[in-house]
């Protein structure tokens, strides 16, 4: 991985779509050595893959929450089986265990604050072990990827 790898990277985080010619010209590199590179990143594991960025707000789907999850246990089978069943709600964008005074943090995106309490209430409080949620709801998004 050098400097061009990471320029490489960048560009594309910006534009996926961007022709292989077009990333050539803007990492200094010709066309040929960039799809190289651009292969060997993603056998690699740099590049996991590429996806379109989407204007949730179109979509309606503009009710941000972030959930705190504390289990009421937090052994290996627990959080194996909390780890797989929180994967299949939809409304669960991210999902990241956290060192601290709870075990995970959610965010849930849905279109109002009734679809909410619904995936809270029906979903995410029926998931493995949980003990407790705290919901923390967004007023403004200041800063999102692809918005």
């Amino acid at each position: 991985m050098d400097r061009t790898d990471l320029k490489i990277i960048s560009e594309l985080q910006t534009n996926a779509r961007v022709t292989v010619t077009e990333l050539a010209a803007r990492v200094g590199l010709s066309k040929t050595p960039c799809q190289v590179r651009m292969r060997r990143l993603e056998e690699e594991g740099y590049i996991t893959g590429y996806t379109a960025l989407v204007n949730q707000n179109k979509l309606g789907r503009n009710h941000i929450a972030f959930v705190q999850v504390t289990l009421s246990n937090t052994g290996s089978k627990a959080l194996a089986a909390f780890n797989e069943a929180v994967v299949k709600i939809a409304a669960v964008e991210q999902c990241h265990m956290i060192a601290g005074g709870f075990d995970y943090l959610l965010k849930i995106r849905t279109t109002d604050m009734a679809s909410y309490r619904m995936v809270l209430g029906e979903e995410v409080s029926a998931l493995p072990h949980v003990q407790q949620t705290t919901t923390f709801v967004v007023m403004e998004n200041v800063k999102d990827v692809g918005l």
